[in-house]
């Protein structure tokens, strides 16, 4: 059976991808959620060498060739489906914080797999949605933030002997989350390892239990949202990394806001209702930038390359 070779598409691609929020509290290394910021990846294949120009958020620091994080999953994605092109153009246009914890590198990972898979004419029927998960987590590491990123709202995300699985859950149209984003930056890597080996029983018990009730809190009673995000398993562990987000997090929670690390942080996430959103805002002060956003429910998509 004769190797299949990719055709590529002469018209550029663009594609773009939400910025997303995993763990939510207790659903730690499991849930995401999808947030209406966005990264926008236009994508078009060259006669030859590699172009990278980047615009926004991690201009001034990410690569500008073959190892930068977009380009390596159109690479993978691209191998994956039989061959490299001659050449390649990438224009980033970001709008996500850069390692915040709110997903830019699963962000990145989605963009390329979703646009290389676009560009390659069949490039669905030989790469479907199941596959280009298993790729992506390949690349990120986990599966929480690209199953949000890919797909949208919230999700539960897990692996298992077939691979990375996924499913999307209901989010009720009353949540209004906001994002606190502090100027400085964190490490997954470094955050990760702040985590002990063994927790206790009965943290391990609540936050099951917790864990649980979120997912009927985000989808029908935002008004337990506040028990419902409490968390023993991670965040306190990893306070001392990040004391200011830390500290807006038992601020907003003692006003009756539920609010969490987003991810691995510094980022915060307040997890609010219409009416509870300036108030939040108020409590944060001017230390943090604040993006009042909604949940993006269409996950990474192609876009128009005038829109």
């Amino acid at each position: 059976m004769a190797k299949f070779k990719p055709t590529f598409r002469a018209a550029p691609v663009r594609v773009r991808v939400p910025a997303t929020s995993a763990n939510l509290g207790p659903g730690f290394d499991a849930l995401g959620l999808a947030l209406t910021l966005y990264d926008d990846v236009v994508v078009r294949i060259a006669e030859s060498g590699l172009v990278v120009d980047i615009a926004g958020e991690g201009a001034e620091d990410l690569r500008r060739d073959r190892r930068n994080l977009v380009v390596k999953a159109i690479r993978a994605t691209f191998a994956v489906l039989g061959g490299q092109p001659r050449g390649l153009e990438v224009v980033c246009a970001n709008r996500i914080p850069q390692a915040r914890g709110l997903g830019s590198s699963a962000a990145a990972v989605v963009a390329g797999v979703f646009a290389a898979r676009a560009v390659v004419v069949g490039g669905t029927d030989r790469l479907d949605d199941v596959a280009l998960l298993r790729l992506a987590t390949q690349l990120e590491g986990h599966p929480d933030n690209v199953a949000a990123c890919l797909h949208g709202g919230l999700t539960v995300a897990w692996q298992d002997g077939a691979g990375p699985q996924h499913v999307v859950l209901d989010v009720s149209p009353a949540l209004t989350p906001v994002a606190f984003v502090p100027s400085t930056r964190g490490s997954t890597t470094k955050a990760r390892r702040m985590l002990p080996e063994m927790v206790p029983h009965g943290d391990a018990a609540l936050v099951a239990g917790r864990a649980a009730l979120l997912v009927e809190a985000m989808a029908r009673r935002p008004d337990l949202l506040l028990p419902a995000t409490e968390d023993r398993l991670h965040q306190s562990y990893r306070s001392p990394a990040m004391p200011r987000s830390s500290k807006l997090v038992e601020k907003l929670r003692a006003a009756g806001i539920p609010a969490v690390i987003s991810g691995a942080g510094p980022t915060v996430l307040a997890l609010t209702i219409e009416a509870q959103a300036a108030a939040a805002a108020d409590l944060a002060g001017t230390t943090f930038a604040v993006h009042h956003l909604e949940v993006d429910r269409e996950g990474a998509r192609t876009v128009p390359l005038d829109g």
